[in-house]
């Protein structure tokens, strides 16, 4: 289901008190809103909530507007959710949500009471660099591409016919999903495949973007992760059945320090397990198909590995 929060975080800005009125939209859509905050920004009970409310709410948003005016996201919303579910063959209710964030994560998966959520945070697809917002300045084209990645980990997580860790781990916490306890938790392994999954899938719903681009990457951050793929495939084979929060921190996040990221006394760039997990779950979307695929063990689908992938079994 498409839920659109663009009209309630517009009617914060159209307020005399736009502190006020953010805190009223938080409550009124707090069981989304609170997850959110606390798997990409920080505990939205904290002393420092009304700071980054203040600085949300107070931000230049004509760039946000204007994209809004040209691009009809909803629509593009739409469609990308109905190629997911035709793909995918979707067997579980999704949430689609398109919203405005506090510059904490362009997009992203949750879930919540046991129903599993995409959503996409819109000041960061402008097409402008905005650090009043800290958008990104992504192009609003990209949007299907972050969607389908993320109604990807969705179904994953959430599909009755799933056997990935990470639907285990949802299950186990009353169903909700946290970045960081999933983190700790589900092995190496899981983290690369599932990631993996999700790029192979926005290539298929979003076809015709630049290689590095399903990745978050730029063209540089490519090129080297490129270059150093066996050794960073060497390394995380070793690591294969590991749990620790560290581990996905190094392979799979932004903004880690280089002693974070040093394997075998080489730094390899942010987030390359992205790169390594496509490439560790290519034979089985070629021999499988993506349904199958998005709700295989880990361990399966890693055993489908060619030859000629970086990481075999």
């Amino acid at each position: 289901m498409l839920i659109n929060l663009l009209p309630d975080f517009f009617a914060v800005l159209n307020s005399t008190d736009r502190v006020a009125a953010y805190q009223q939209y938080f409550e009124s859509h707090r069981a989304r809103l609170s997850a959110y905050w606390h798997n990409y920004v920080f505990d939205p009970d904290s002393e420092h909530f009304l700071d980054v409310v203040r600085m949300t709410t107070q931000a230049d948003r004509s760039d946000l507007r204007a994209m809004l005016e040209r691009t009809d996201v909803v629509s593009l919303a739409r469609d990308t959710e109905a190629r997911c579910a035709d793909l995918l063959g979707t067997d579980v209710d999704l949430d689609v949500v398109l919203m405005v964030g506090v510059g904490g994560a362009n997009a992203g998966e949750l879930v919540v009471a046991g129903r599993g959520m995409a959503f996409v945070c819109l000041e960061h697809f402008t097409g402008i660099a905005n650090p009043e917002t800290q958008g990104l300045g992504l192009d609003p084209e990209l949007l299907p591409l972050w969607l389908a990645h993320e109604i990807a980990h969705a179904v994953r997580y959430t599909s009755p016919t799933s056997h990935s860790e990470l639907r285990h781990l949802v299950d186990e916490a009353d169903g909700y999903y946290s970045y960081w306890e999933t983190g700790r938790r589900a092995s190496v392994r899981e983290l690369l495949a599932n990631e993996g999954l999700s790029i192979a899938i926005s290539r298929l719903v979003s076809p015709g973007h630049a290689a590095w681009e399903y990745y978050g990457y730029g063209r540089r951050q490519y090129a080297r992760v490129r270059e150093l793929e066996s050794h960073i495939a060497r390394a995380v084979t070793q690591e294969f059945d590991h749990h620790a929060l560290g581990l996905r921190l190094r392979y799979l996040m932004g903004g880690t320090s280089d002693d974070a990221r040093t394997v075998d006394r080489v730094v390899i760039p942010e987030r390359a397990g992205y790169y390594i997990g496509a490439r560790m779950v290519e034979a089985a979307m070629e021999q499988r198909g993506a349904a199958w695929s998005v709700r295989a063990s880990a361990d399966d689908l890693v055993s489908l590995a060619t030859r000629n992938t970086a990481v075999s079994a």
